[in-house]
């Protein structure tokens, strides 16, 4: 196993001894799989089901259904740069999806479970997929909308046959468990996620096979310069995420390391404690709102022993409170790590090597040139409010927005990436998060924009017209709160609220759902009819401070 990042006695010497070496041909799947499958015994993942069986899948094995997958891929007349979207949990065959696309030139595309049928068809069409692989859950979802996505010419279902549908399982059987990868450029395409904006729908943030090289080092100074010996890495975040899949499956498979993966419904504390335990975890991948709710378990060392020695963290900020309680009573550090879809992991902290002010995002990890800037691209001095972006050329840097041009212009200042936050950076170079520079909002680790929800309620005859924003909350950092203007004829009541709500949830995502709907006469608006959520968040912050 070789790290990408060199150990040092400080922060500064660990930057300075490090460089990007990017060649010009990369495969990911050269790396996170086939190298290490010659050992018959290298154990990749081991996935424990809804019921607790496990089982245990070796790099070979990866390696065999992944050539199988690229065969059959192939045999269906799809070719290198052709689309395939895993609507998967941490399934391993979404792992094995992945990696037959990348072996085959082909782009896969994360696509979660939580979705309702409209965002699927909106993410199958933007990319133009030609085959999804999907579990029997979630079929009828894509049932439902097959005649709406024209590219859609196969679904490959993992535990069943429905009508409509291939058996995953029986339709690669029979393929050669020989292929040879494709050999791509470190800048081709090797997968497409969406990421939520402020204005219209999502957008897909185009990844190269580049940025696996580019997580590397960030993470293996997060996770305190792994791989060490035995280390084992988990996460409940759904590998359909950024987090789930760049920060933990790809980067273990890396360096060889066992992942484990769980179809856990919804998060439970004490399971997490026995997740932990059981698979002698030693990297794992945990909220702020998952160790909230892991801190209200009693006693939990007790019953089990842990094996933990680092943990990252982000999506919202880290506290005093749980880097204290994290210290005290599972003797860990959080090392909390910053950035996007667009541009992964480029602040974080390792308190190995330098101190943990908490509440800061940590320093810029080795290879990331960030820093705070001005609306005009200009570097502002330690302790001024402005930009948190990142310098182009970037291995860990998007390509571009899918067929949104003017998105992706707009993403840059000059040669700085906007990543849509605001903070500061101290005279120590810590740099600290204000909040968003957009009306994104930021609830459980999820960034959600506000636009997709107003769409999926002005979906509702009842619905004239429709705001979204995220209002403070003490354990999901922002809740999401819907103000509606009802169409003429309609009247406010609790069973509109609720079947509001489950409008949404039909269409979206559990997480994108409005907590609070209040009804209105009127909202804020510009002169050229947009809506000011600003102007709403503070009205909300002045009846927050009135109690």
């Amino acid at each position: 196993m070789t790290n990408l990042l060199k150990p040092g006695g400080s922060y500064e010497e660990i930057c300075a001894n490090f460089k990007w070496d990017i060649p010009a041909q990369y495969n990911i799947a050269d790396d996170v799989c086939d190298r290490w499958a010659d050992d018959p015994d290298r154990v990749a993942l081991v996935y424990e089901d809804v019921n607790k069986n496990i089982r245990s899948y070796t790099f070979a094995d990866i390696r065999k259904f992944a050539n199988q997958l690229a065969n059959t891929l192939r045999a269906y007349g799809l070719e290198r740069g052709d689309r395939v979207t895993l609507l998967l949990a941490q399934d391993p065959e979404c792992a094995i999806g992945h990696v037959a696309c990348w072996k085959a030139g082909m782009v896969s595309g994360p696509c979660s479970v939580l979705f309702g049928s409209d965002a699927i068809s909106y993410r199958l069409n933007d990319c133009g997929a030609r085959v999804l692989v999907t579990d029997s859950a979630n079929f009828e979802k894509v049932h439902a909308i097959r005649g709406d996505c024209p590219s859609l010419e196969r679904i490959l279902v993992i535990d069943g046959q429905p009508e409509g549908s291939e058996n995953f399982w029986t339709a690669i059987e029979n393929a050669s468990d020989e292929f040879e990868n494709v050999r791509t450029a470190s800048d081709d395409i090797a997968w497409i996620s969406y990421t939520s904006g402020t204005t219209g729908m999502p957008k897909g943030s185009v990844q190269p096979h580049r940025m696996m090289l580019g997580h590397m080092p960030s993470l293996e100074f997060i996770y305190d310069f792994f791989p060490q010996d035995k280390d084992a890495l988990w996460s409940p975040a759904d590998w359909a995420w950024m987090a789930g899949l760049m920060d933990v499956i790809m980067p273990g498979w890396f360096h060889g390391c066992k992942v484990v993966a769980t179809a856990m419904k919804g998060f439970d504390a004490e399971d997490a404690y026995r997740i932990l335990a059981q698979h002698e975890i030693t990297l794992a991948l945990l909220t702020p709102t998952m160790l909230k709710l892991m801190r209200q378990v009693p006693d939990p060392l007790s019953r089990h022993n842990l094996k933990l020695r680092a943990v990252l963290s982000g999506g919202e900020a880290v506290g005093a409170g749980l880097l204290e309680w994290a210290q005290s009573e599972l003797n860990i550090g959080i090392n909390e790590g910053f950035g996007q879809t667009e541009c992964n992991v480029i602040l974080g902290n390792n308190g190995n090597v330098f101190t943990i002010k908490p509440g800061s995002l940590g320093k810029p990890t080795p290879g990331s040139d960030v820093r705070i800037i001005d609306d005009n691209g200009n570097e502002v001095a330690p302790g001024v409010e402005g930009h948190i972006a990142c310098k182009r050329p970037d291995p860990v840097m998007l390509l571009e927005y899918l067929n949104k041009p003017e998105a992706t212009r707009e993403k840059f200042i000059g040669d700085w990436l906007i990543t849509g936050d605001v903070g500061h950076m101290d005279e120590d170079g810590y740099f600290w998060f204000h909040g968003r520079g957009d009306d994104v909002i930021t609830s459980s680790g999820y960034r959600i924009g506000p636009s997709e929800i107003e769409d999926a309620l002005l979906k509702h005859e009842a619905v004239q017209m429709a705001a979204a924003i995220g209002i403070p909350d003490a354990v999901r950092t922002e809740i999401i709160k819907a103000y509606i203007i009802l169409a003429p004829g309609f009247t406010a009541n609790d069973a509109l609220n609720d079947e509001l709500r489950d409008s949404v949830r039909s269409r979206l995502a559990k997480h994108e759902v409005p907590k609070l709907i209040e009804f209105v006469e009127s909202l804020p608006m510009t002169t050229t009819g947009k809506i000011m959520r600003r102007e709403l968040r503070e009205m909300e912050k002045q009846r927050l401070a009135a109690g």
